[in-house]
């Protein structure tokens, strides 16, 4: 049928036929951002209401939790220093990084638990190791997540507990003759929580990056979605339109002079049926286009080439209309498929449109392809008959649609010396 690549629905986009399914619901990003329950940060996966699920991050954490332990003990022995690594350390470890299965559901309790427990780990004198990866878990889901506030709270919390572990109360706290930390450390500990942090805003940037990259690809593909419905009624119509006005003024002729002149009768007879044939084959392609939108159409789009054939249907309801052509000088070339179409819908449209509200039984076509386009004008010399004659329904708003497509336009009115006039332009793709 005609403009079958125009029918043809986009494979990222528009109805659920040209899909093949619902979409998935999947968190924005990289999986690693809880894709399936099991990501290092940020709430897990997000419909399109946006709540979190009530997967917990089980491997992620256990992950984290043996790296630590294991860390650690690797750590312990350049810290002879420090307090000895017991049960009541490795408790305070798996304590810091358990609190990180609730990073999901609640990232606010999650980032605090982990400070507070790492604090009370350096507190109790044992050494420095990678225990401090659980804060930087924690602070970096609870920004992701949305809760900044809560984390630059908790690693402010965490750096002012360690200045006073570090340079006060060291001297009631374990191991037993420790002394201050130097000031150096203190910086290069306070480098490291903003580092932390601003890593975690960059998190939460992208991740807003993402969701607005994500809403955007649903806005496009719902407005291709409502362009293909738009295009799918416009072929439909002009299809059916056409036809059936050449039917129903054939079925008059038929019926007036079934008694009188049964020849007539006859050739009236003969007319609709190939006219409702042509409609039939021509509706049959449009809809097996929807069943199979990656097949290449059965037959070529029709074309301004084809306008004969629509001055001898016009003929068979009665109008007789007088088709020039006038081509640029040096010749315009070809013009490109979609456009075609949109020219030959738009005459087709304007001469049903005559058919059905004009009193004339005269029109004129005009066609002038130029380097820029082509200009398309229709003609009838009126009387209009009836209360909407000047085809202001649908047949008037599809040919604006398909003109605006094309980045052209449309102009329909009555004439100063009467009748009505359909004046189209369509500029080539490369001067718009």
């Amino acid at each position: 049928m005609a403009g079958m690549e125009e029918l043809r629905a986009p494979r990222c986009g528009g109805p659920p036929w040209a899909r093949g399914g619902p979409p998935h619901k999947r968190w924005p990003g990289p999986p690693w951002w809880g894709g399936r329950g099991d990501g290092f940060g940020g709430p897990g996966d997000v419909g399109d209401a946006g709540d979190r699920t009530s997967t917990w991050p089980w491997r992620s954490t256990l992950l984290i939790t043996v790296f630590v332990l294991v860390g650690s003990t690797f750590a312990a022995h350049g810290q002879p220093d420090r307090q000895q690594l017991d049960v009541f350390a490795r408790l305070l470890m798996v304590a810091a990084t358990g609190v990180l299965l609730w990073r999901k559901r609640h990232p606010v309790f999650a980032v605090f638990g982990a400070a507070t427990a790492t604090l009370v780990y350096f507190a109790a004198g044992y050494p420095y190791g990678p225990v401090l990866l659980a804060v930087v878990v924690g602070c970096f889901s609870a920004v992701v997540a949305g809760h900044r506030v809560a984390a630059w709270s908790a690693a402010g919390m965490w750096w002012v507990g360690h200045l006073l572990i570090a340079h006060w109360l060291y001297r009631w706290l374990p191991p037993a003759g420790d002394h201050a930390a130097p000031w150096g450390q203190e910086a290069i500990i306070a480098t490291w929580l903003v580092a932390v942090v601003a890593l975690s805003e960059l998190g939460r940037v992208r991740r807003e990056q993402w969701e607005r990259d994500r809403a955007e690809r649903r806005q496009a593909a719902a407005r291709r979605a409502d362009e293909e419905r738009l295009r799918i009624a416009r072929e439909l119509h002009d299809v059916l339109a056409h036809s059936i006005s050449v039917i129903n003024v054939q079925a008059g002729v038929g019926l007036a002079l079934l008694d009188s002149d049964p020849e007539q009768a006859r050739s009236a007879l003969t007319t609709i049926k190939a006219a409702s044939k042509e409609a039939l084959g021509e509706v049959r392609q449009v809809l097996d286009t929807l069943r199979t939108p990656g097949d290449a159409p059965r037959a070529p789009a029709p074309g301004l080439d084809r306008l004969p054939e629509l001055v001898e249907q016009a003929a068979s309801a009665g109008l007789t209309v007088h088709v020039t052509t006038q081509e640029a000088s040096g010749g315009a070339g070809s013009l490109p498929p979609g456009m075609d179409l949109a020219a030959f819908r738009i005459v087709q449209e304007a001469l049903t449109n005559i058919v059905r509200h004009s009193g004339s039984r005269h029109a004129r076509v005009v066609v002038r392809h130029e380097d820029g386009g082509v200009r398309i004008r229709v003609d009838d010399d009126g009387p209009a008959t009836g209360a909407d004659a000047g085809g202001s329904g649908n047949g008037l708003a599809g040919m604006r649609e398909r003109a605006a497509a094309l980045g052209g336009t449309i102009e329909a009115g009555p004439r100063p010396d009467g009748g009505f006039r359909v004046s189209a332009v369509l500029p080539r793709e490369e001067d718009r």
